[in-house]
This record gives structure tokens, sequence and C-alpha cells, in this order.
């Protein structure tokens, strides 16, 4: 199926008991670091939780360095979330290319994670939780 037709056919599932997709406030600081560099460095992180999947967390984009980042090409679909947008980290090399994702316009269910971003934890050098902020 050509990526056309996809679009014309998007499917929209809101999450419940058989997908339960969760938004919590993160007590924790998150620092994100990358070839040596701080990426990002909140206190305001969201930890998302959906159905069996490892927690997420969500960053505000205020408290990323954007400017670290690249716009990719890449785009997919969830039909929880809706539309992802994907960055490389051009500091990491190759295994930073696609690192970071972002719903810009996320469905209803997971409104909370507008402009906030997420990073792959195997394409970055730590996702660290700092208890007490």
């Amino acid at each position: 199926m050509s990526d056309h037709a996809q679009l014309k056919t998007k499917t929209v599932k809101v999450p419940g008991p058989d997908h339960p997709i969760t938004i919590e406030r993160n007590a924790h600081r998150i620092v994100i670091t990358v070839a040596g560099r701080t990426v990002a460095d909140t206190r305001e992180a969201l930890t998302l939780r959906e159905a069996s999947y490892p927690a997420v967390q969500y960053v505000p984009r205020k408290d990323v360095d954007m400017a670290l980042l690249e716009r990719t090409n890449q785009i997919t679909y969830c039909p929880y979330k809706g539309d992802c947008a994907y960055y490389s980290i051009p500091a990491g090399g190759e295994r930073s290319i696609n690192a970071v994702w972002a719903y810009e316009e996320p469905y209803a269910a997971v409104a909370a994670i507008k402009d906030h971003v997420a990073f792959y934890p195997e394409r970055v050098d730590t996702i660290e939780e700092r208890p007490g902020g």
C-alpha cells in the first residue's frame, strides 16, 4: 500500500483496558546526553506508559537543546497518538539517526505530550533519572 493510500485510511484508537496509556509528571530530574553534550535537562518530564511497552520520558521542548537536533524525513503513525516526526542528533553519529521523536499534533487522549520530545535509549549515551531534582 502506498503512503498516500495509507494516509486516507488512518484508524484512530482510544486507549482503554486492552491498550492502556497513562501520562504522569515525573518528579525526578531527567538529563540526556550524547557525545559528551547535554541534549536535555528537565524537571518537568512526563512519563508515558503504554500497554506492555517500557515507560518513555517525554521532555518539554523548552528543556531540549533543539539546536543539536536535526529534523529528518521519517514519519510514522500511531493509532493511539497520531503522526510522529523524527529528529537526528548529528553529534552522535550514525547511531543517533532518528534518535528523537515527537507527536506534534497528538490525539486528545495524549494531548499532554504536545510540545514534548522523546529519546530512544539505545541512540543516546544516557537518559539519567536523578531523584529529588
